[in-house]
């Protein structure tokens, strides 16, 4: 019999059991209505990439950002629909856990975390600041809706969910759209694009789904007690006519919507900025504008880098505020907002002098910007968020420009050190209110720096050159020296010929090698003259060999002419060895050459060296040693930092690794080469602790991300 498609013989039917079938048809509902509403957020969101990507990649005058954007078109067409059956897969799925745990074993946040992960990659921690701004967005707007349906369920349920585990909460929803695009092969930058457009067609709606949502539950009795949340439509359409709509800007919105996240974080340490009066003392906010003539006046008394005391930023305030509300007779404290602001940069200035990547002897310089930070943060939240922003940008320059730099005795009139210093002084004697400075000295750095990066990369590959050069030529004095010593070792040859190979013909070889390589016509020429000679001057005038010599001779004495030749060797010498070789040619057929001076016969016992090699490393190291393989780990371009006594470093960085013993050249901050290390001396360093690589992820972002990791510490703790 032939089953119809739409129905299900009972033995199957039993033998799988459907977690659907312990939810509640209501629910099934909600799912269902949930699930159109998202299929059609998700159509549009793709309707929409394809736009935007191309208005990306038309505004783009970079050939390689233009072929990416449209990689990213061809990419999202081609998983577009696999995309949204993964996205649709799993909401149901997440609906299905609903009624297939028992109570209190419900666990269906995805194990991810939207934070910055300190150390994580750049790219990481941009998307990891995206995410938390849309999922704060959502919670701030539609959080009591969202509360009242996660209520809903747990009521319809009887089971303890919280907003995270709600199937159709903002974080389920984003790590559904991450996992549904894993496969996706775009770039960060893409990728966030296709996040704001996730939360511009999908997220936007949420007070929908939510609304329609609660609706079905209410209809059937769930706690209608509940006030429903009208939508941010319905309230729209009730307002007066003559009332405008609010228009943000999307950049500032962004801004604020990152800097509300960090906020919430920053509760935790709020209160340290306040003066020390009597409780009973009224309070008074001081406004932001005021704030920043404080800061002002405190800038101008920033120590100099010279004098060896502590600004400690947060209590010089203090003192401020206490003389300021002593002469008001009301205690002035500083707004919330703005407190944030002094003690997310504070840390973050804790974090750089704590931070080892940046040298002992520039951190006194560096941290005297943190008054000029402070207020370029206080003016414009963005300097959190954007990663392009000017004075943010300018630390990171002037912290990587820094990278390299190892202080000298005369330091101070050191190039780098006096434009770091200077950009300094500028800020504070000229930044009051208009951060537009920032971009100028970012613009003067930077081409100041961009001029050293340029010298110091001619220098670099002049080094590399060299140093390939030089192992290149060891490596063709080696196949030299191998060729003579298999051919004279153990050998009773005429001492002329045995000198003439090693002091003259050993340099044709090697121009050879160096020149054509060990496969040339040229390499393969030398080595069959080399053999015919030291056949000729073997054979006597009695055999079959012998007897032909003089027909071959001609050939011989014009291939080891030409060699000579090309190799540029004395003419003098060259007419001297060919009279020595035609005696000794004459005289082995007399059978006298031992009796003429300077053509005795000699036995050849000691292998030929053509030239010194350096020492030999006693110490060997298993293949596996974890130290050993830190080593060649190491990448070109890393920075790292030698210990050489208790008071001397030494910063460098790796320019080149040369075969065919990996042998890594390093450089100083101009290009020029200060140290050789094997694979097997890099190791032995590690062991012993003389050396560490430095950390070359941007110091602002590195610093951002540690803060942030310690103050959800701190909030996970209350």
């Amino acid at each position: 019999m032939h089953n119809d498609g739409k129905v299900v013989p009972i033995n199957k039917a039993r033998a799988i059991p459907s977690p659907l079938a312990c939810l509640p048809v209501v629910l099934l509902q909600v799912r269902d209505r949930a699930a159109q509403q998202l299929k059609q957020g998700l159509q549009e969101l793709f309707d929409n990439a394809d736009d935007t990507l191309f208005e990306m990649a038309d505004k783009t005058r970079n050939n390689v950002d233009h072929g990416i954007f449209f990689e990213a078109m061809r990419d999202l067409r081609l998983k577009r629909k696999n995309f949204e059956r993964g996205f649709m897969e799993q909401l149901y799925e997440a609906f299905a856990n609903l009624g297939n745990v028992e109570r209190g074993e419900l666990q269906l946040t995805p194990v991810m975390s939207y934070a910055a992960v300190p150390g994580g990659s750049s790219d990481e921690r941009e998307k990891a600041v995206a995410l938390e701004a849309m999922l704060g967005k959502v919670l701030r707007r539609d959080g009591l809706a969202l509360g009242q349906l996660t209520a809903r369920l747990n009521a319809l349920l009887d089971k303890r969910l919280d907003d995270r585990d709600n199937p159709l909460g903002p974080a389920m929803l984003c790590a559904f759209f991450l996992q549904a695009g894993r496969n996706l092969g775009v770039e960060i930058r893409v990728k966030l694009i296709i996040l704001k457009l996730f939360e511009k067609y999908v997220l936007s709606d949420a007070d929908l789904l939510y609304g329609e949502a609660n609706q079905l539950l209410i209809a059937t009795g769930v706690l209608p007690e509940l006030k429903a949340v009208p939508s941010r439509r319905a309230v729209a359409a009730d307002l007066p006519e003559d009332v405008p709509p609010v228009v943000g800007h999307p950049a500032d919105d962004s801004a604020q919507e990152v800097f509300a996240a960090l906020q919430e974080l920053l509760s935790a340490v709020r209160g340290s900025v306040a003066p020390t009066l009597e409780a009973s003392a009224e309070t008074q906010p001081i406004s932001t504008r005021d704030l920043l003539r404080l800061l002002s006046h405190l800038q101008q008394y920033v120590p100099a880098p010279e004098v060896e005391d502590d600004f400690d930023l947060r209590n010089q305030l203090e003192q401020l505020l206490t003389r300021v509300s002593v002469k008001s007779g009301k205690s002035r404290v500083v707004e919330d907002a703005d407190e944030d602001v002094i003690n997310l940069i504070a840390m973050l200035f804790e974090f750089i002098l704590d931070d080892a990547t940046v040298p002992e002897s520039l951190k006194a310089l560096i941290t005297r910007l943190q008054i000029p930070m402070l207020k370029v943060a206080v003016l414009d939240k963005s300097f959190f968020s954007r990663a392009n922003h000017p004075a943010r940008r300018l630390l990171n320059e002037i912290a990587t420009a820094a990278m390299g730099w190892s202080r000298r005795d005369d330091y101070q009139r050191d190039s780098l050190y006096l434009h770091i210093e200077q950009v300094v002084q500028r800020l504070l004697n000229d930044f009051v209110d208009d951060p537009a400075i920032f971009s100028q000295m970012l613009t003067e750095f930077t081409a100041f720096t961009h001029d050293e990066r340029r010298r110091s990369e001619l220098l670099e590959q002049r080094t590399r050159d060299a140093e390939e050069g030089r192992a290149r030529t060891e490596i063709a004095r080696q196949r030299v020296a191998e060729a003579l010593n298999q051919r004279l070792l153990g050998k009773v040859l005429p001492e002329v010929v045995v000198r003439f190979l090693q002091q003259a013909w050993s340099q044709v070889l090697l121009l050879a090698c160096l020149k054509h390589g060990e496969q040339s016509p040229q390499w393969l020429a030398g080595l069959r003259t080399m053999d015919e000679l030291i056949w000729s001057v073997g054979l006597s005038e009695d055999t079959e060999a012998g007897r032909h010599l003089l027909e071959q001779l001609p050939g011989l004495l014009k291939a080891l002419r030409d060699g000579l030749s090309g190799a540029a060797f004395d003419p003098f010498i060259t007419r001297e060895f060919f009279t020595q070789l035609q005696t000794l040619h004459v005289l082995s057929f007399r059978g006298n050459a031992d009796g003429q001076p300077g053509l005795s016969q000699v036995e050849v016992r000691e292998a030929f060296v053509l030239s010194p090699d350096a020492p030999a490393l006693a110490v060997s190291l298993p293949e596996d040693d974890p130290d050993l393989l830190k080593a060649r780990q190491l990448r070109v371009g890393c920075w790292v930092e030698f210990q050489e006594d208790p008071e001397n470093t030494l910063r460098c960085k790796l320019a080149a690794i040369i075969a065919p013993g990996n042998t890594c050249i390093f450089v100083n901050r101009t290009g020029l080469k200060v140290l050789e290390k094997s694979p097997v001396e890099l190791a032995l360093e590690f062991k012993r602790g003389a050396v560490r690589t430095l950390d070359d992820a941007l110091l602002f972002d590195r610093a951002l991300a540690s803060v942030i990791g310690n103050l959800r510490q701190l909030h996970r703790a209350k």
